[in-house]
């Protein structure tokens, strides 16, 4: 089960400490990493954490919840609205709130409300993952890199080489740049097994084409165009030297 980074932005404390109370005990899915009296909190605790739901009364003292929402731009998280006015309803559903729940809070509603937006966050993550699975990232010679906030698509012969770091890869591109990513080394072996390049070591995939030179040895060692060294595992050997036949 995938949890849901959540806050809740209410101002009243009775309010917060109920619905509180019945996430942590109906709602399991849901982890609560902070709570807000009012919006210039709530704008805080949003900017300083990757949230996937706020619950969000919508009368607070100094602005409403619709101010808070302008403040934020463009979010990613989903909106839950809790208020005891229901004249709000058209205008919460024009803010894109995902579910809108008159107080005294019903725990079937609650539920409800935790279960769409579960909901709607599998089903993005399901679509971020087939298109970072090695077989749909492949396209027009490019490759697709998962970073925090999305992917980024970067060309497969602008990468020197790759280096596992435990279940993270480096990746080392030719301007220089290296980008840390959290996938492992057999991920991008996999990824990048159409754009010629070889698995030299258990820590090491190149890109063959940017080999300028082979110095021997048991299994030798490769260089590349910038100069780095990379040693050749003995047992990886041949299938290096295959891509120069």
């Amino acid at each position: 089960m995938n949890t849901l980074k959540t806050i809740i932005v209410e101002d009243e404390k009775t309010s917060r400490d109920t619905l509180h109370n019945y996430l942590k005990k109906y709602c399991p899915q849901v982890e609560l990493v902070g709570e807000a009296e009012n919006i210039a909190q709530g704008l805080e605790l949003i900017r300083n954490h990757k949230l996937d739901l706020v619950f969000l009364d919508v009368e607070m003292p100094h602005g409403n919840a619709f101010d808070l929402l302008e403040q934020v731009g463009d979010r990613s998280f989903e909106t839950v609205f809790v208020t005891a006015y229901n004249q709000y309803a058209i205008e919460a559903l024009n803010t894109h709130a995902s579910y809108y729940i008159l107080k005294p809070v019903s725990i079937d509603e609650l539920i409800k409300a935790v279960d769409y937006v579960a909901a709607i966050k599998k089903k993005e993550i399901a679509l971020e993952n087939k298109v970072l699975t090695t077989n749909t990232a492949q396209k027009q010679g490019k490759i697709t890199l998962p970073v925090q906030d999305g992917f980024e698509v970067i060309a497969a012969e602008d990468i020197l080489y790759c280096q596992a770091d435990d279940n993270y890869t480096q990746i080392f591109l030719k301007e220089g740049k290296k980008k840390l990513i959290s996938k492992t080394l057999k991920y991008f072996e996999e990824a990048l097994t159409d754009f010629g390049f070889a698995r030299v070591h258990k820590s090491y995939l190149v890109n063959v084409d940017q080999i300028t030179g082979y110095k021997k040895g048991k299994g030798g060692s490769v260089v590349l165009s910038n100069g780095k060294e990379v040693m050749v595992s003995a047992s990886q050997k041949a299938n290096l030297l295959a891509h120069f036949k």
